[in-house]
């Protein structure tokens, strides 16, 4: 069988004290059967049968880091490779190759067509595309078809998890603790590898100092597998909690609700492959040995009251001897090795920055390089739940629609040509800025474009307005009714304004009218509040170049082409003509009684 194995490995170096390691490989290999120390190979009852996935072997001789085992490995051959599964085998995130570090998207060598269709073929709604999930990937395990999308019942996008491995008082926690507190606007949850322990039956409790508590068959992985897929599935599940004074388990003791992100710590979260197969990052905390050891013993003496003698005698007999055996075999699967651990404050910045990158970058953004969904926050979230709850009043809804409204038009002004400009400020000093684009306009659907108008005119003083009404007849029929454009459209740069992109029928209808008008079609930019996937797709194939600006995707068109969860009749409910007062005659007051 043919050995294959590349290995990247960049070292930023930003001084001489300060070094961050990421190694990146195109394959990835079975970890061989080691021999458990005496004692440990227990709970086989338990323990389901390896499905490791048939990658290629690593040869030892291109081993960059072999690991040290003290007991002598036996490997177990491997079936062959597969032309499908050869092109499948990946190395780890695509986006921390070296020419795009915590930077854009991957969208290898399909087009959007194929993509799509593959998609469709899948039964993966548009929403949650993953395009790593393209890949005809194999699961040893099963060949059940794995939901994609972990927000089905809510229409959120599939969460980002994070696997933190390494071995024990290396800084696993100290690292998720970085994570969580550099991302402040993202819900972040974190459930630990030791919340699954088993708990020791009366037997094993008798000789609790012989059990090995860092060997896989320790852990309930079966459970926390079932775990983590519902929570990416956008599930909560319950957590067990171990107890280690009792050394039982107490089960559903902790609920967790499903994130924005994902992190999954402990000292063998990359040892099953199921597990790995769920992470999009992959962290190994690398910390010396002697620093382990002696962080170890000041956390048993001081906070578990043990005694020294005991903390050694443990930490020779399984301790050691688990992390060479167990756990350093598995740091060739980390997509990222912080040196260190929570003393790399440069490593915990370039991971905090990757994933503001992947969170603020919908799945529909690797696919429409013309689709621009601005950064959520929590005031962002607040407010599109005040907006979406048909409870809101109208103020109310006026209100903080119009807010977002103005962080949509700012964020779409954003991509508009500048020109670089010098000022003499009061001080006498000269400030090299940029001036904007005085040729512009902005175009609104209507009615419910109408309610943009006053963003767009409190962010450009004097900017001309024009207006396209178009009819709709059924669900795919669209006739334009009326138009008011300004005269020198085509020589202009074009703000469409519509906040919802339901199926995509009337702004194709709109555009084209810009279109036979004379606008260049990358002079459009199209500005929404919120945008239906199958509406994004529309717009963008029939006019790659017309840039979409919207402030959150949505789950997609329900039966009656709604936009769902959506937000209901936007223009009833922005001009208060919506369903209960549209049914109050005009001449009425809000009690139903007849004006004077």
């Amino acid at each position: 069988m043919k050995e294959y194995w590349l290995f990247l490995k960049t070292s930023l170096r930003l001084n001489r004290n300060v070094s961050t390691h990421i190694i990146y490989s195109s394959a990835r290999y079975r970890l061989p059967s080691c021999v458990s120390p005496a004692g440990t190979a227990r709970r086989a009852e338990h323990a389901s049968p390896p499905s490791f996935p048939p990658f290629l072997p690593l040869s030892p001789s291109l081993d960059p880091d072999p690991p040290h085992t003290s007991a002598a490995p036996h490997h177990t051959p491997l079936p062959p490779l597969r032309s499908s599964q050869a092109a499948s085998v990946r190395a780890g995130d695509p986006s921390l190759s070296p020419s795009s570090v915590f930077s854009g998207a991957y969208m290898g060598s399909k087009s959007v067509d194929e993509v799509l269709d593959a998609a469709a073929a899948a039964g993966v709604h548009y929403s949650a595309l993953r395009l790593d999930g393209l890949n005809t990937q194999v699961s040893a395990a099963s060949y059940e078809e794995q939901p994609t999308t972990s927000g089905l019942e809510n229409g959120h996008q599939e969460p980002f998890v994070i696997g933190v491995a390494g071995g024990a008082s290396s800084g696993k926690s100290t690292v998720c603790k970085m994570i969580i507190d550099q991302l402040r606007d993202q819900r972040v949850v974190v459930v630990t590898q030791e919340s699954f322990y088993y708990g020791l039956t009366d037997e094993e409790l008798v000789h609790v100092h012989d059990y090995n508590f860092d060997h896989p068959d320790a852990f309930h992985t079966e459970l926390l597998l079932s775990c983590m897929q519902n929570l990416k599935r956008g599930k909560a599940v319950d957590i067990p909690n171990y107890n280690f004074k009792t050394y039982k388990s107490v089960p559903n003791a902790r609920k967790v609700n499903p994130s924005d992100v994902i992190i999954l710590e402990g000292i063998l979260v990359f040892h099953d492959s199921r597990l790995r197969d769920l992470m999009n990052m992959k962290i190994f905390v690398d910390t010396d040995a002697d620093v382990r050891l002696t962080r170890r013993i000041r956390r048993d003496t001081i906070d578990k009251g043990r005694d020294i003698k005991a903390v050694l005698d443990q930490y020779s007999k399984f301790v050691k001897p688990a992390f060479e055996d167990f756990i350093l075999p598995t740091k060739k699967y980390a997509d990222i090795i912080i040196p260190r651990g929570g003393d790399n404050d440069v490593a915990i910045d370039l991971i905090v920055q990757h994933i503001r990158t992947k969170l603020g970058q919908h799945d529909l953004c690797k696919i429409h390089p013309n689709l621009y969904v601005i950064q959520t926050t929590y005031q962002i979230r607040g407010m599109h739940t005040i907006i979406r709850d048909a409870a809101t009043a109208t103020h109310d809804f006026i209100f903080y629609a119009d807010r977002l409204i103005r962080l949509v038009v700012e964020h779409g002004l954003g991509h508009l040509p500048f020109q670089e400009k010098q000022v003499i400020t009061p001080t006498g000093s000269v400030y090299t800025g940029v001036e904007f684009s005085k040729r512009l306009c902005g175009i609104s659907v209507i009615r419910s474009g109408e309610s943009m108008e006053n963003a767009l005119r409190a962010c450009c003083k004097g900017i001309k307005i024009g207006k396209i009404l178009i009819h709709r007849e059924g669900d795919n029929g669209q006739q334009l009714i009326y138009q008011n454009l300004p005269k020198d459209i085509a020589n202009r740069h074009v703000l469409l304004l519509d906040p919802i992109l339901g199926t995509g029928n009337s702004a194709v209808q709109a555009i084209s009218l810009l279109l036979k008008k004379g606008v260049q079609e990358a002079n459009i930019i199209f500005l929404n509040l919120i945008s239906a996937p199958q509406g994004v797709h529309v717009v963008s194939k029939r006019f790659p170049r017309v840039k979409i600006v919207t402030s959150e995707i949505e789950f997609g068109l329900n039966d009656d082409f709604r936009v769902v969860p959506g937000m209901g009749e936007f223009g009833d409910r922005y001009f208060g003509t919506d369903d209960y007062q549209s049914l109050t005659p005009f001449f009425c007051d809000d009690k139903n009684r007849v004006r004077g």
